[in-house]
């Protein structure tokens, strides 16, 4: 991609809750979190250049979006006090799970950063997942989103992410919980390796992933399947639809995804983004 002078480009990398317990619900209907949350490498990217405050939408994705008032990209800029160009290459499917939306806002926030306008005081305003995006590295969030604790890198991780092409309504996955008050996640080690990763997630859930399900079924198949191509471990990131696997190596998830695709689902071998990035 050919970059504009004067423009400053971002990622927006995926989101992916790989632990997501929700503790509780405040009285203002706002459900407490606590996530472990990581990024991976493939995502969104945002490009600004200096002009009036606009949107332009391109990418497999874009016909998902509305490049309208209420795109989250907009109200990030009108948040932060910016003025730009916005252009968003949306390469994550919609509604789906992995922070899309959210990982862009905080893209256009980083980038209006670097041309000289603060990050906001409360990017949470944005929604649940910005705060913890701004940073896009691991890091455990609470409370409704807007506490953030980073951690250290986790290990390397060969992921396979498959979409089954239905998007969820996150409010009404909430809607659909059966309960609102379960435990906290168990403390968080630091890693040594893949296994020691999959097996402290295998003590931990996503509650949302039984309201999801019974919402769109195909998510239950969709997790079969990718245990079918020998993923290690598998479950759905944050209110679905999309589903991670852990795979043993690169090569191997490189063909669970090619094998994955062919149900016509949105499927992808990908690995952890390298680090945080960059502000």
């Amino acid at each position: 991609m050919t970059v504009p002078a004067g423009a400053v480009t971002e990622p927006a990398p995926a989101k992916l809750n790989l632990a997501l317990h929700v503790t509780g619900r405040r009285a203002d209907g706002y459900h407490l979190l606590d996530s472990l949350v990581c990024f991976a490498a493939i995502g969104d990217v945002v490009t600004l250049r200096p002009g009036p405050l606009s949107l332009t939408l391109d990418g497999p994705f874009a016909d998902g979006l509305s490049a309208d008032d209420d795109n989250l990209c907009l109200r990030a800029a009108r948040l932060a006090g910016g003025q730009a160009a916005i252009a968003l290459t949306k390469n994550l499917p919609v509604a789906s799970g992995i922070g899309g939306g959210s990982a862009d806002a905080a893209a256009v926030l980083r980038a209006l950063a670097r041309m000289g306008h603060p990050l906001p005081a409360h990017p949470e305003r944005l929604g649940a997942d910005v705060p913890v995006c701004i940073a896009s590295g691991a890091a455990r969030m609470q409370a409704t989103g807007e506490v953030v604790i980073p951690l250290p890198a986790l290990p390397p991780l060969s992921l396979v992410l498959v979409n089954p092409r239905v998007p969820l309504s996150t409010h009404a996955v909430f809607a659909g919980l059966a309960r609102r008050d379960n435990p906290a996640l168990p403390p968080i080690p630091r890693f040594a390796d893949a296994t020691a990763l999959t097996g402290w997630l295998a003590r931990t859930r996503n509650d949302l992933e039984p309201a999801a399900i019974a919402s769109a079924p195909v998510i239950a198949t969709v997790l079969q399947a990718l245990r079918a191509q020998g993923a290690g471990f598998a479950r759905m990131s944050g209110s679905g639809a999309t589903c991670f696997g852990i795979f043993a190596d690169a090569a191997c998830a490189d063909r669970a995804a090619a094998t994955l695709a062919r149900h016509g689902w949105w499927a992808t071998a990908t690995e952890l983004a390298p680090g945080a990035a960059p502000r």
